[in-house]
């Protein structure tokens, strides 16, 4: 019985040896390819110009595009996928503090600057009495709307309102009596023609072939918080893949591409993690 009670105990020292070496060979595996999680534009787009770049460094990069604006964090929380870029931090600072993903920030790369686009009417003094305005209704991105409406004189917010989070019913003053549609923000873009306006975010506007600049009846000017940013799972930010893959996609050439592609549609804001993490925290919940 003693015998076998030191073979067992021999055997299951192997097996844990060899399971701790095939997993340390994994894990320098694992760390030369990324799998990142983006929306389809123009995140992907951006991360496609570094893909060969990073290939030349021993680092493949598969992307992988989702549709929607929750799945991203979940997939990254249960480490499906090594990193995303599909968000911007007021988002991001909300959805990881209330979701409790446990992710960090990596490094901040564009801003889409959100923008009210009508196909009935060809300025704001157009906009009737009662005009129906569509808005995305998740949190940080309706209340980004209503920053814009405030920013351009068509609604007042109430004293003391919190712009990132406000809704419908935080606004004090509308002179207009606007109406508010409250919808998913991807469906906005094949819905607006519906309503006399609509705000539409960045993304959502460039895949459907819309430039907010010369397409939109109103613009979020330059003072803009809502980076969109590389998020990671908490203590991979030291990642020599991710450092990598930061560093390519703030470069002078992802610069030059973002500028020359669209136009002011999306504009370049590098940001370092530290300048990212001190606004994420102005947003945490």
């Amino acid at each position: 019985m003693k015998k076998k009670q030191v073979l067992s105990l021999g055997l299951a020292i192997l097996l844990s040896v060899a399971f701790l070496l095939t997993s340390g060979c994994s894990k320098k595996k694992d760390d030369n390819k990324i799998v990142i999680g983006v929306s389809p534009a123009p995140h992907a787009d951006i991360v496609a110009q570094v893909v060969e770049e990073l290939q030349e460094q021993g680092i493949t990069v598969d992307i992988r595009e989702y549709s929607d604006y929750k799945t991203p964090n979940i997939a990254l929380s249960d480490r499906e996928i090594d990193a995303n870029y599909f968000q911007h931090i007021p988002y991001f600072a909300e959805e990881n503090s209330v979701g409790k993903f446990g992710l960090e920030i990596l490094g901040g790369i564009h801003i889409e600057p959100i923008a009210l686009f009508s196909t009935k009417h060809a300025s704001l003094a157009d906009l009737p009495d009662g005009a129906e305005i569509m808005l995305p209704n998740d949190t940080t991105n309706e209340g980004r709307a209503l920053m814009l409406l405030e920013q351009v004189g068509l609604i007042v917010l109430k004293e003391g309102t919190q712009g990132n989070i406000a809704t419908p019913s935080d606004i004090g003053q509308n002179p207009k009596n606007l109406k508010f549609t409250e919808l998913e923000a991807a469906t906005i873009p094949e819905a607006y023609r519906d309503a006399d306006a609509a705000i539409i975010n960045g993304n959502y506007a460039i895949e459907h072939g819309l430039n907010a600049i010369t397409d939109s009846i109103a613009i979020e000017d330059s003072s803009s918080p809502y980076v969109n940013v590389i998020a990671v799972k908490e203590g991979d930010a030291n990642r020599e893949s991710l450092q990598k893959l930061l560093e390519a996609l703030q470069s002078d050439k992802v610069k030059k591409f973002i500028e020359e592609k669209y136009e002011g549609g999306v504009v370049p804001a590098f940001q370092s993690k530290e300048v990212a993490d001190k606004l994420a925290e102005e947003y945490t919940p």
